[in-house]
């Protein structure tokens, strides 16, 4: 019946589908965005009603939305229940484990809050990251933001691709051909990030140092 009514919701791609498709991606579903703002972009410039600023920022609300579940969980049911049910039989048919947990609480402590920016970036680590946030108790202000800046970014590469392989590929094959590619993408944009990143930061300590000396 679920799987009935995400096909429903993928065959009548709106904005408030592409929500509510974004919502159950970014929360412990597992559910691609590959095949959600893609196909809505390719649609919008085959003439549907719709725009790619708006699939983007309605895609974004979405993660959002699907980020903030994943955050008030952890925080309410705490870490030892967070892992046991990544361990459980239904955890297991949603895909988790207490493994993938780690690893996204392992990329949390070690890069901070900073890293639900960059871990929106990240497969595997994308759906995942809001968990540690939530069991760390990230400031909720800060959250959102570092969350929405990284689901903007990521959606508007989907929906770019979506977008711009509608001249190149048959609508049976865009799935396939976003999938090779956005990974590629994505980790050609969280280079650049964790590059300029790099760059603020010792630009910081170089001022910070000068000013000491002064």
């Amino acid at each position: 019946m679920i799987s009935t009514f995400l096909q429903w919701c993928l065959d009548h791609l709106n904005y408030w589908t592409i929500t509510l498709l974004m919502t159950i991606e970014s929360s412990f579903i597992p559910f691609p965005s590959e095949v959600v703002i893609p196909p809505a972009a390719y649609h919008a410039a085959a003439g549907a009603p719709m725009s790619v600023p708006l699939i983007i920022l309605f895609g974004t609300i979405g993660a959002c939305m699907g980020a903030l579940i994943n955050y008030f969980l952890s925080l309410w049911i705490g870490k030892p229940i967070v892992y046991a049910f990544a361990d459980s039989r239904l955890g297991h048919m949603l895909l988790l484990d207490s493994a993938k947990i780690r690893k996204a609480e392992d990329y949390f402590n070690e890069h901070g809050a900073v890293s639900t920016f960059v871990g929106r970036l990240i497969p595997a680590i994308r759906q995942l990251i809001s968990i540690p946030a939530g069991l760390a108790r990230m400031p909720l202000g800060r959250f959102i933001g570092f969350t929405a800046l990284g689901a903007g970014i990521w959606n508007t590469v989907l929906a770019l691709l979506g977008y711009f392989l509608h001249r190149a590929v048959p609508e049976d094959q865009l799935i396939d051909t976003v999938t090779r590619y956005s990974h590629e993408i994505g980790y050609s944009i969280l280079a650049i990030v964790v590059a300029v990143i790099a760059i603020l930061i010792i630009k910081n300590r170089k001022n910070h140092k000068k000013s000491e000396l002064k």
